[in-house]
Order: structure tokens, then C-alpha cells, then sequence
């Protein structure tokens, strides 16, 4: 067929193609989120965008039982929102192949924890399996539907940020043609009430039981012999890779595909005979902790992190004793933290509430950098939606004085995830809240993918969008208000109005992202150095483009949108557009 260099994310899309999968659903979250992308550049496999993951994952599992090979995808916290429906999946089981993709975030490149996926696999007693390059990726996407259908369950592949967004070669195939199993109705199978469900769970551990004999010679785990040495290590993922890289072919390597159930018989043998093995993991020690249970004697935890993401200098570090040699600048370079972007909508609402001194209640997405300075207007951030339902139990906790001085903030993508539930508690429970909406049109955080609030598909196709005010008021909110987050005069009068009131209210701060190919931008704002007296003003709203000159403010003309945001803020009409600048 063909080779081609892919990112590992876009080859677990070609393996759903090649596999013939038909429905997938997922919801967006790094650094899951290319699958999807790419598995919607091909025109035979249905995909969309849910709301959230539990929804992606009942999608799926709602394909499956209708006959078809589906799939959904999500980063580690999302299997957390989905985990409801994976684990009573493992009871129903499977008609059409179902697969599930969960990446993890080792080092916490874009996410609030560090979770280890594999426990969900024990627990709901699944299988899952774990590639450690762009082609493993593909081949077990695609032969994880033979294994979901031969064993009647739903499958896991693990990936982690390293796997997913690194790039090696792949070798495409042919795809299947696959057609609609037949779907009969089958209560005993499907219906999950008690009496049913106790049948199902003996089904579940008879299944564990065939995969546990399964594994032991399944193609997905594979031992890499060197006779003349006496040093063993068993490993996954992308812990493989470096563990190849750093000691090559000098001891035995365990490389396990199948990383739930593990494969007792073959461990043992692996192990058998060799002075030292070592299990090479990447976050918790489930690998260690089987290995120890069945009796053989490895170095783990004692030796490798338990936090963090593994690398070839930790490893040679650890096993090797030798430290890289690194080159150090004589500056002291400054630290950059991340910042929202110039002419972010958001940046006037942030400067608003630091302004008014207010607890906020934050969420998940770009808006989180409103917790930085110089804004540093975030007080709390959990999980997806949680900002809604903690303001909530903030208020109910503190009284009604802390309804005066507080109020939640949540993205638009965010609110339809998992926000409008709290915002039904709030009602149903009475507590007289502020929710501030920050629509942005888009979901910004992940790469602007769409969401059911801006009215396009995956595919750019027109849908039906969600009215969030008419939603609002629809739950039981009478006060709901619409305003662009720039007009911060306006903004900070009606959030005064909307906390200090005696029922609930919605603000809806409505202004695209600047980064939105169809936003037309204004040119550069330009600063007076005559009239600037460098009182920093406007360096109060962080925006990236306003740099200190020599002796007064400067604009970064490559990254000012023209927003506008910072000409009021001026105390001396230094700052103005363009054409004022030439009058």
C-alpha cells in the first residue's frame, strides 16, 4: 500500500479506517483531540463533536449494540465523565466492535492532574492495550475491534501526550468493509436492571478468565531475548522507546501490549533466570505491583518516579549512573508563563472582577490564565463544570453575604459539557448566584473545534445551535444579560447589578476569539510617548502586545489585534487608534 510519517494520534484514525468503524463520537480534550480530526478527513466514517464525554461514550456504545464498529476518544480526566457508562458497557458487552481512547498527560502539559488510566481498566475489567509508536497506534486500533468482538467487550487503548504527538512511520492498508451486525432485541444482554446484571457479571469474570489466557501469547506482548545478559526489563508505551534508546540491545526486554489483564505465565518466564528485572512504567505501579503479587522480584517505584513523564536522560541517570552534560546560558533567562492571547476576549472580563475584588469560582479552558498576573482574578479551578455547582456550595456554605461577592466564570463549550446541571441547581436549590459565560464561539482551549453553541458540525456542516440565553431562562434564570466583555464600564455596572440582586443571574459575555480566521481585525493601537508618564496603567490587563519602551509603553504592532481594550484604561490619552494618532 503505502508509508507515510504520522503523528501517532492520526494513525489510530487511520486504524479506525482500516478497520471499518463506523460511528465516532468523541469530545475534545488534549491530547486526544486529532483523532477525531483526522478520522473526519475521511468521508466513509460518521464523527461528530458531543458534549461531553459520557455522552461520546454512550454514542458508542449505542452503535455498537445497533451492529456497528464505533469508537470514541478523550483525554484521561474525560474517561472520569465517561467512566458510568464504560463500566456497565463491560457488563452488556458488545454487538459491532467498540473502542475507546483514552490519552493520558504525563507531566500535566495541559490538564490539572496526572491520572493513570490503566486503574479504570482493572476496575470496569476490561482490556486495554498500549502502543508505543505511531505505528503500534495503528495496527492496534485496528485489531482491537477483532479483540472486542471475539471476547464481546469494550476495549481501552491507552496513549499518553508523548505517543499521541510524536511522529514515526506507519504502513497503511486496505480498510475492511464492514456491514451492520444483526441487532436482536436481547433484554438479558442489554437491560442492566439487578437481576439481569448478576448473570452479566458472572459473564465478565468467565471473560477476564479468557483474556488472562489469552494474553499469555496474544500479538500484542512480545519478549526481545539477548542471551549474554543477565538483566531484565518489562515496559510499555512510550517508556519502551526510551528504554531501547538508552540501553538498546544490551539487556531483555518484556514489552507488553496488553496491558490489562497482564500475563502471569509469561512474566514469570520472562523473569526466570535473570539476576535483576526491572519494571520501567510511567505513573502508578500496576505492572510492579502484578509482578510482585505473583511472586517474581523486580526494581520499580524504589528506582523510577512515580510523578512526571519518563525521558532517555532519567533513564540514564537511574540505570546507567550518568548525568547529561547541559549548557548553561551566564543570563538569567525570564520565566514565561502562559498568557492569554492579544486581543482575548476574556482579558476585559478578568481585569473587570480583579477590579471589583470578587471570589471566583473558575473552570476548564483558556480562560483559566485569568487565575495569572497581573489579572490573577481565579480563585478555584476543579473540573469541567464544577465552577457553576462550587459557587453554589460556596454560597449555601458562606451565607447570603458571600452571594454579594461572588461569581462563577465558564467557557460556552464548557456550560454545554457539564455547566447547565449546576446552573439547574442553582435554581432548583436557590441559591441567588452570578454565572458568568465567557462565549467565545468556539472551543478555544483544544484548537477550536466546534461545540453545540456555535452552530457547525465537525465538518463545518450548519446545525441547530443552542440559544444559551433562551436555555437559561428556560431552567428557571429571569435575569440574563448579553454584553461584549470589552466594554468594561458597562460590564463592571451590570456585574455589580447582577451579584447585589435577590434571585439568580446569568452573564453572557459574547465576543469571538481573536484567533478566529472570520474575525476581522483593527490595526495597531498606538501610545503617545509624549503623554505617556509610565504609570502602567495599562499594563494592568496583561495583554502580551504591551511592552515596556524606553521611558513609556510600547505596542508590539506583530501581536496587537486592535481590540481597543486598553485605549480607556489610559488615564492620559496616551493610547488611541490609529487615525486619532494622526489627527
Amino acid at each position: 500500500m503505502k508509508k507515510e510519517i504520522m503523528l501517532g494520534n492520526a494513525a489510530v484514525a487511520r486504524g479506525l479506517y482500516e478497520a471499518g468503524c463506523q460511528v465516532i463520537s468523541s469530545y475534545p480534550g488534549t491530547p486526544s483531540t486529532e483523532i477525531t480530526e483526522e478520522a473526519a478527513l475521511y468521508p466513509e466514517l460518521y464523527c461528530e463533536w458531543a458534549p461531553n464525554e459520557k455522552v461520546a461514550a454512550e454514542v458508542a456504545i449505542g452503535a455498537s449494540i445497533a451492529g456497528a464498529r464505533s469508537f470514541c476518544a478523550m483525554k484521561h480526566v474525560g474517561l472520569n465523565v465517561a467512566a458510568d457508562p464504560l463500566f456497565t458497557a463491560s457488563y452488556t458487552g458488545v454487538n459491532g466492535g467498540m473502542v475507546l481512547a483514552v490519552a493520558d498527560d504525563p507531566g500535566m502539559h495541559s490538564s490539572q492532574n496526572e491520572q493513570d488510566s490503566r486503574h479504570y481498566a482493572q476496575a470496569a475489567k476490561v482490556p486495554m492495550l498500549e502502543p508505543s509508536d505511531s505505528e503500534e497506534c495503528k495496527e492496534f486500533a485496528r485489531m482491537a475491534y477483532d479483540l472486542s468482538e471475539q471476547f464481546d467487550t469494550p476495549v481501552i487503548l491507552r496513549l499518553s501526550t508523548r505517543v499521541s504527538h510524536s511522529q514515526s512511520m506507519v504502513e497503511w492498508k486496505q480498510p475492511k468493509a464492514q456491514k451492520l451486525k444483526e441487532y436482536r432485541k436481547d433484554p438479558q444482554k442489554y437491560v442492566m436492571m439487578p437481576a439481569m446484571a448478576k448473570q452479566r457479571h458472572v459473564v465478565v469474570e468467565k471473560r477476564m478468565q479468557d483474556l488472562r489466557n489469552y494474553t499469555e501469547e496474544c500479538p500484542f506482548n512480545r519478549v526481545e531475548k539477548v542471551a549474554s545478559s543477565s538483566i531484565g526489563v518489562i515496559t510499555s508505551g512510550v517508556a519502551y522507546e526510551y528504554v531501547k534508546e538508552v540501553l538498546g540491545e544490551s539487556v531483555n526486554i518484556l514489552k507488553l501490549g496488553l496491558v490489562n489483564p497482564l500475563p502471569e505465565k509469561l512474566i514469570k518466564d520472562f523473569s526466570k533466570g535473570l539476576d535483576t528485572v526491572y519494571v520501567i512504567e510511567e505513573l502508578d505501579d500496576i505492572i510492579e505491583t502484578f509482578c510482585k503479587k505473583i511472586g517474581v522480584s523486580v526494581v520499580g517505584k524504589e528506582v523510577f518516579p512515580w510523578t512526571g513523564e519518563y525521558s532517555q536522560t532519567m533513564l540514564k541517570e537511574k540505570l546507567l549512573h550518568k548525568q547529561e552534560k547541559h549548557f548553561t546560558y551566564p543570563e538569567q533567562l525570564p520565566a514565561r508563563p502562559p498568557v492569554m492571547c492579544a486581543g482575548c476576549p476574556h482579558r476585559g472580563l478578568f481585569f473587570v472582577l480583579h477590579e471589583l475584588g470578587l471570589t471566583v469560582s473558575g473552570d476548564i479552558g483558556c480562560y483559566t490564565l485569568g487565575a495569572q498576573p497581573p489579572l490573577a482574578a481565579i480563585d478555584t479551578t476543579i473540573c469541567m463544570g464544577a465552577s457553576v455547582s462550587g459557587l453554589h456550595g460556596f454560597n449555601k456554605a458562606r451565607g447570603a453575604k458571600s452571594e454579594k461577592n461572588t461569581v462563577a466564570v465558564i467557557g460556552d463549550s464548557t456550560f454545554a459539557h457539564s455547566g447547565i446541571t449546576g446552573l439547574v441547581n442553582i435554581v432548583y436549590n436557590r441559591s441567588n448566584s452570578t454565572v458568568i459565560i465567557l462565549d467565545n464561539s468556539i472551543t478555544g482551549m483544544t484548537g477550536h473545534q466546534q461545540n453545540p453553541t456555535t452552530g457547525y458540525t465537525i465538518r463545518n456542516e450548519p446545525t441547530t445551535a443552542i440559544d444559551m440565553a433562551a436555555l437559561c431562562h428556560a431552567v428557571g434564570i429571569k435575569r440574563v444579560t448579553v454584553i461584549d466583555p470589552n466594554h468594561v464600564k458597562e460590564l463592571k455596572e451590570l456585574i455589580q447589578q447582577e451579584v447585589a440582586a435577590e434571585e439568580p443571574s446569568v452573564i453572557i459575555c459574547r465576543r469571538p476569539c481573536a484567533l478566529l480566521k472570520q474575525v476581522k481585525h483593527n490595526p495597531p493601537v498606538h501610545v503617545d510617548t509624549n503623554r505617556c508618564r509610565m504609570c502602567k496603567a495599562c499594563f494592568k490587563v496583561g495583554c502580551p502586545a504591551i511592552v515596556k519602551g524606553d521611558g513609556a509603553a510600547s505596542i508590539d504592532t506583530t501581536l496587537c489585534v486592535g481590540c481597543g481594550l486598553c485605549t480607556p484604561l489610559c488615564p492620559f490619552g496616551a493610547i488611541s487608534e490609529p487615525e486619532e494618532a494622526l489627527k
